[in-house]
């Protein structure tokens, strides 16, 4: 899950990520509770991008099962993604990562960072939700050409996810998550960017279409920010302009929708995973930016880890 600039994490799980776009749901808490998520930011941009859409987007089972206490392993995850949501550039990278894994009953590492539970609630969980960007070359960018490169960003605040629904067979339950975040730039003296809010409704399946150990995740939602965000992304200063790019002031609202589609299976001895997402910032408050060469992108990845360790303690995890 992200439109102008929201990527992330750590390394805890396996490996793909975000793009700058604002505000993908990153943290896909589960099991009632007060959370508290401390995910670190790689300086490597790539690193930061490979990670976060992977830990991000991939779907938790619908049903709890015994999984073991903690999974130690490597792997190697593949990314096509565009520089920022809305640049007509695309990369793709291959990369190894490390796959770590702990499910304690108070603190847990996992594909949503590390947090510690507070407190349960059968109907609402209150977390709060971290998340950061990698920066961007301007350089290697022909639309932001001579202007400065983005900062890498860091977003923090309150998150809520309400359970609106589960299947009678438990292999299916649908929450409501609402992230708030502040944005501030990480460098010698840090600057607030400004405010994300992304809405998302989020449909997790198991066993889909048959296909034992096979989960199925779906996301979708808007995305809103404020001016000071959206102008940090999508502006552009008089100083900046050039024939083909003239100054633009950008407004604060909505700030495009996003739809992912994930797909993982835990084998016996390693672990698979793939993902999906679309964004699209058709009628976005900055739609009509010089720096949005395209309305609609498209980020793809695919993931493997071969677990080589693992506790004999088995535990119970939607996870």
């Amino acid at each position: 899950m992200a439109l102008a600039g929201g990527g992330k994490e750590r390394l805890v799980r396996s490996a793909f990520v975000q793009r700058r776009g604002p505000g993908q749901e990153d943290n896909r808490v589960r099991g009632g509770a007060f959370y508290i998520d401390t995910k670190s930011m790689f300086n490597s941009r790539i690193l930061a991008a490979l990670t976060s859409l992977a830990l991000g987007a991939l779907p938790a089972r619908a049903q709890a099962a015994q999984v073991p206490l903690w999974e130690a392993g490597l792997g190697v995850g593949a990314l096509s993604f565009p520089d920022y949501v809305g640049s007509d550039q695309q990369h793709t990278y291959i990369l190894p990562v490390p796959y770590f894994v702990y499910r304690g009953p108070i603190i847990r590492a996992d594909r949503n960072g590390v947090q510690a539970r507070l407190f349960g609630s059968a109907h609402a969980d209150a977390y709060l939700s971290l998340g950061a960007s990698p920066p961007v070359n301007s350089t290697d960018n022909r639309a932001r050409s001579g202007m400065a490169d983005l900062k890498p960003m860091v977003e923090f605040g309150p998150a809520l996810k309400v359970h609106l629904w589960v299947s009678s067979a438990r292999s299916m339950r649908l929450d409501f998550r609402v992230p708030l975040r502040t944005v501030f730039t990480v460098e010698s003296h840090p600057r607030e960017v400004g405010w994300l809010l992304a809405p998302v409704l989020n449909l997790d399946m198991a066993d889909v279409a048959g296909m034992q150990g096979w989960n199925l995740g779906a996301q979708a939602g808007p995305i809103f920010a404020d001016r000071s965000y959206t102008q940090t992304l999508y502006g552009v200063a008089p100083s900046d302009a050039t024939p083909i790019r003239p100054a633009y002031s950008a407004q604060g609202g909505y700030a495009g929708r996003q739809f992912t589609l994930a797909l993982s299976k835990r084998f016996a001895g390693f672990w698979v995973g793939a993902f999906t997402r679309y964004d699209n910032v058709s009628g976005a408050v900055f739609a009509d930016s010089p720096l949005v060469r395209r309305q609609h992108n498209l980020s793809a990845g695919i993931g493997i880890a071969w677990i080589l360790g693992q506790s004999s303690q088995m535990v119970e995890s939607h996870e």
